[in-house]
């Protein structure tokens, strides 16, 4: 069992408001094109990949400056209570959606801390619509958040999210990941890579 000494206080935990001194960088110029689709970062991923048989498939395009647009449907493969999304699996969602944002400033990050409030059921068949952006960064710390809406893009919030990304190299996931994954991944990325330069280079 878990002692209460092993678990912080609130106040040790890091915080989704960037600090008054953060800055908005200058999108990356490798970075997608504002209309563009942002690339999944693993074709296996839950949320983002499309060789998940269950998974959610959120497509993710890059807006203007630091901000990205995303959607995916909520399937009978991710109730939580009857006929509605698990809370947790909407959670992923944003996560992934606010993850994504990192395409914009060309750096590798992972979630330090994410917060996500419910503001309304969202029910099997229904589409989430998410904006998300970044709004400040210091250092290695990536500041974000995210609103979520029901139907289109203009709908009504079911959710709002705030997030920390904290960048890494690269090394992080490399050394970490399985092993048989990583491989998998790297893979992709270069026949991604080849058909890109044939579309772009016929």
């Amino acid at each position: 069992m878990t002692s209460d000494a092993a678990i912080p206080s609130r106040g040790g935990l890091l915080p989704t408001t960037p600090p008054a001194d953060a800055v908005l960088p200058e999108r990356n110029p490798n970075a997608p094109a504002p209309g563009q689709p942002i690339p999944s970062h693993y074709t296996r991923c839950f949320v983002c990949g499309d060789d998940h048989d269950a998974g959610l498939r959120l497509e993710v395009i890059a807006g203007e400056g630091l901000s990205l647009t995303g959607s995916f449907t909520v399937s009978e493969h991710h109730q939580g209570a009857p006929g509605l999304a698990h809370g947790g699996l909407l959670t992923a969602a944003f996560d992934d959606a606010l993850g994504s944002l990192n395409w914009l400033l060309s750096a590798p990050a992972v979630t330090g801390r994410l917060e996500t409030d419910f503001r309304r059921p969202v029910p099997v068949g229904s589409t989430l619509h998410i904006r998300a952006e970044v709004v400040g960064v210091k250092g290695r710390k990536v500041f974000t958040k995210a609103v979520g809406r029901l139907g289109s893009a203009d709908g009504p919030v079911a959710l709002t999210a705030a997030a920390l990304f904290i960048q890494v190299p690269i090394e992080h996931f490399t050394s970490n990941g399985r092993p048989e994954d990583v491989a998998k991944a790297r893979e992709d990325r270069a026949v991604r890579r080849s058909v890109e330069n044939l579309e772009v280079n016929p």
